[in-house]
């Protein structure tokens, strides 16, 4: 079974679905991790720095509208990773919620230690402290366990992982 448009589609809905889980166990850990700072929480922090950037290094928005902004695109980048993981994850759903784990954290370390810090918009990862690691860390693997939860419990959706005695064709 070849991944179709409906598969992105709904990859995408499944990593804005996975995206609540993930803001929770930041947010909890964020409250009770010894080492964890008393500053924003990363989604915060980029959209601070996108608005710096963009604003040539001042941000002039409202707390209303950088609150706003955050969940825009925290979720929104949660559900723009989401939609590419059906394109290459495993058929079964064992197999996918590990898939879904690595993911996450391919997710965490190529944002955080890469494109975040290219772009100018976020320090790098290594500046973080031990207890920023572990909750990024800990939070992405919840994302990507849950995006491929949501994926493979919608009826339909590899529907070939569901019944071996199709073939893909």
């Amino acid at each position: 079974m070849k991944p179709d448009a409906s598969d992105v589609v709904v990859g995408a809905a499944a990593g804005v679905v996975a995206t609540v889980p993930m803001t929770i166990v930041m947010e909890e850990l964020h409250r009770v991790l010894p080492g964890e700072h008393e500053g924003p929480l990363p989604p915060r922090e980029v959209t601070e720095g996108v608005f710096d950037r963009l604003n040539g290094g001042r941000t002039d928005a409202s707390e209303e509208t950088l609150q706003q902004s955050t969940v825009l695109l925290h979720y929104g980048y949660g559900g723009a990773a989401g939609a590419l993981f059906p394109l290459m994850a495993p058929k079964r759903i064992g197999p996918a919620v590990g898939a879904g784990v690595l993911y996450g954290l391919a997710i965490w370390s190529g944002s955080y230690l890469g494109v975040l810090p290219a772009l100018g918009v976020r320090h790098h990862a290594r500046h973080d402290s031990k207890g920023r690691t572990a909750l990024m860390i800990a939070a992405h693997i919840v994302w990507g366990a849950t995006l491929a939860t949501v994926l493979w419990s919608r009826p339909g959706l590899r529907a070939a992982s569901r019944h071996p005695d199709r073939h893909d064709g």
